[in-house]
């Protein structure tokens, strides 16, 4: 890699680590805590609000269910948390919910989780972003008029710290997520001292009324009205299957330490939801789908103009006071956790195509570990992906939570089941007492989950397909219908190349090898091209040259036959002026003629030093490569002549090499142990 990319890659994402470094990367529970579970910590900043909104279209009247709804999310919580406690200890190897049902439902099922887990960690990027973004817009203007531009660039900032590794973004990380936790613990235990001295608080909003879109709701309407915000509720779920998947990222021991962070991550969770709703319902905050509209100041309708602030700023405003130290300091660091909600998709999709790219159902490259011992491939697709989401809905997390959660569900119903199924396997031929016992409360346990997961995916489905879910569900069809497509193209490849046990076609020697050098002009690069393929003692020897200029021709004939070069030149006519096409077709006359034979060809080609230099040259040779690939029986040999500018270009480059970076000499170089160097080192002291 040149100087000139390798220095601004260096600063952006560090130095190269060597690949027996990966256990220093590793995360202990401190760390692995903002890193795996920052998503449903900072849920807490939005999903109290979307339940508020859904029930709004009821008027302000229907808050008061939002206590029983806080009571199912927080029942589904810890019955999630316990579930996937007992996944990391059957299934430590990062597979997460994907390996648990491949293993125990089959590969459909496992492709099924798999896709839906790809769809919910795009859309954990987009809707953290977005809904960051419109925090920080309350404050600072720029960023509520440039949407889309703020939302892209936090992406892509994101994207450069989670390419510096998982270690050093679970430190950048660590501060600014405990920070949240810290400042939200703060303002609920303030909140209820408040209320116990008899304080009244008022959130801003709590003079407004809201002007119900269905008045006199009941029945049947208001049960699925309430399942409608219950089923948004549940976004402060979403990222809790990341640390099953994350459980190789984790100190030893790995699956104590990931159960323990679960556990950990789901009792700040619901504290801090059920906290915030209670205190929103102590201050009298109001919130609705269309502020514009159904939010009115005195009878009147607040208008456009109106920015219509999170529940979690308007319960602080309310606790803290407008504009006080504490008040500021907790909408800083809840528009700063949003963005760093991300990071939980950030670890969690890499790590998932890893997997995936081993099992053939995504491209290799997305298996591979980049210079910082991160899935590289993967953090910058899921970049891509998550930007051009962000571009098409306009960074509005309204709309993108809409399509949210349904993937997550998915993956959590499959889960649980085929858990269910893992104790049933292994309690057949189990016969210690304790551990059956323990299977039994697993299995109980794990049923359960199945059976919950499964009901609220069928409410989210009921309640939210016709309100953007659907391209939810979309999205997964399509991911599951491409790495379909993926794993046919690796298997029928494998087939394919297989070498066979009895000996077939490919074992037999050919009969004879026709090899044909390309001659455009008779200068040093040919010359070259001619010595070398007459070493390789082939039956037939030719050159072979298109009469594109007669004039040219004529003086190349002229010039062989004075020169007294011992190998026969032949000429092919081109009158439309064509070089690839009449070679193409002379080989494949030659093949049809004699299809045991291998015709290699020889095409001498030199080499530039500078880019700028390749657009000066016709690049025929590439182009006549490319069509030979799709030619059997044809071999293709370049035969290169270094240009002086190629030797200054390889004259820097190693210079290049001996280049130290910013930081390097301080660092030490990369080399052998320090008692090796004792015996090897220039200058070193012998023992």
């Amino acid at each position: 890699m040149s100087k000139l990319t390798d220095l601004p890659k260096r600063i952006l994402i560090g130095r190269a680590l060597r690949s027996d470094k990966l256990g220093e990367t590793l995360l202990p529970k401190r760390l692995a805590l903002p890193v795996f579970a920052s998503d449903p910590l900072s849920s807490v900043a939005y999903a109290p609000g979307e339940v508020l909104l859904v029930l709004s279209i009821a008027g302000a009247s229907a808050y008061h269910f939002s206590p029983w709804i806080a009571v199912a999310v927080v029942v589904l919580m810890f019955t999630v948390v316990a579930s996937y406690r007992q996944n990391v200890h059957a299934y430590p190897s990062g597979g997460g919910d994907y390996e648990v049902a491949t293993t125990n439902l089959g590969p459909k099922a496992g492709l099924t989780v798999a896709s839906a887990l790809l769809v919910d960690y795009v859309l954990t990027v987009a809707v953290s972003v977005a809904s960051g973004i419109e925090n920080l817009g309350s404050a600072v203007p720029f960023f509520a008029d440039h949407k889309v531009l703020g939302a892209v660039g936090m992406i892509f900032l994101l994207m450069v710290m989670n390419l510096r590794g998982v270690r050093e973004s679970g430190n950048i990380f660590a501060i600014p997520t405990y920070a949240f936790v810290v400042g939200v613990f703060c303002m609920i235990a303030w909140g209820i001292f408040k209320i116990a001295t008899g304080h009244d608080m008022q959130a801003p909003t709590a003079h407004y009324t809201i002007h119900a879109e269905t008045s006199g709701i009941g029945g049947f309407a208001l049960i699925f009205l309430l399942l409608r915000a219950f089923s948004s509720g549940c976004a402060a779920l979403t990222g809790v299957e990341a640390i099953s998947n994350g459980v190789p990222a984790f100190k030893k021991p790995k699956s104590k330490n990931a159960a323990t962070t679960l556990a950990a991550m789901g009792l700040l969770a619901v504290t801090m939801f059920c906290g915030i709703i209670a205190l929103a319902m102590n201050t009298k905050v109001h919130m609705a789908s269309n502020p514009a509209t159904d939010l009115l100041n005195n009878g009147v309708p607040v208008g456009s103009g109106y920015t219509q602030d999170p529940v979690i700023a308007q319960v602080a405003e309310a606790v803290f006071g407008h504009n006080s130290i504490p008040f500021i300091f907790l909408a800083a660091v809840t528009a700063l956790v949003l963005f760093l909600a991300a990071n939980t998709a950030y670890n969690g999709f890499p790590v998932l195509g890893s997997i995936l790219a081993q099992d053939r159902y995504l491209p290799r490259q997305l298996h591979t570990r980049g210079d910082r011992l991160a899935f590289s491939n993967g953090i910058v697709l899921l970049a891509g992906f998550a930007a051009v989401l962000v571009y098409i809905y306009g960074a509005d997390s309204t709309r993108l939570i809409q399509l949210y959660i349904v993937g997550v569900f998915v993956s959590f119903t499959l889960s649980q089941t085929g858990m269910v199924r893992h104790w049933n396997r292994h309690l057949r031929t189990e016969t210690d007492p304790a551990k059956r016992r323990h299977m039994h409360r697993s299995r109980a346990i794990n049923t359960f989950g199945a059976f919950l997961t499964g009901l609220v995916l069928v409410i989210v489905l009921l309640t939210k397909f016709t309100h953007g879910a659907w391209v939810a569900v979309l999205g997964m069809i399509a991911f599951y219908a491409l790495m379909t497509a993926i794993r046919r193209h690796y298997t029928r490849v494998a087939d394919e190349i297989a070498a066979e046990d009895e000996p077939g076609d490919d074992y037999v020697r050919p009969s004879r090898v026709h090899s044909i050098v390309l001659v455009s002009k008779l200068h040093k690069p040919t010359l070259r091209a001619l010595s070398y393929a007459k070493l390789m003692r082939s039956d037939t020897l030719e050159a072979l040259s298109i009469n594109v200029d007669p004039d040219d021709t004529k003086a190349l004939q002229t010039e062989w036959q004075r020169r007294g070069i011992d190998v026969p030149l032949k000429v092919l006519d081109s009158p439309y002026r064509e070089i690839t096409r009449p070679i193409i077709e002379y080989v494949r006359g030659l093949r049809r003629s004699s299809p045991r034979d291998v015709v290699s060809i020889y095409i001498p080609e030199y080499v530039v030093g500078h880019w700028y230099e390749h657009v000066l040259h016709n690049q025929s040779a590439l182009r006549l490569k490319g069509r030979l690939l799709f030619t059997p029986g044809v071999m293709v040999t370049s035969v290169p002549w270094q240009l002086e500018s190629s030797e200054v270009a390889k004259a820097r480059a190693r210079r290049r090499a001996d280049w130290n970076a910013p930081g390097a000499v301080r660092r030490g170089p990369v080399g052998p142990p320090r008692r090796d160097r004792e015996h090897t080192g220039n200058g070193g002291r012998q023992k």
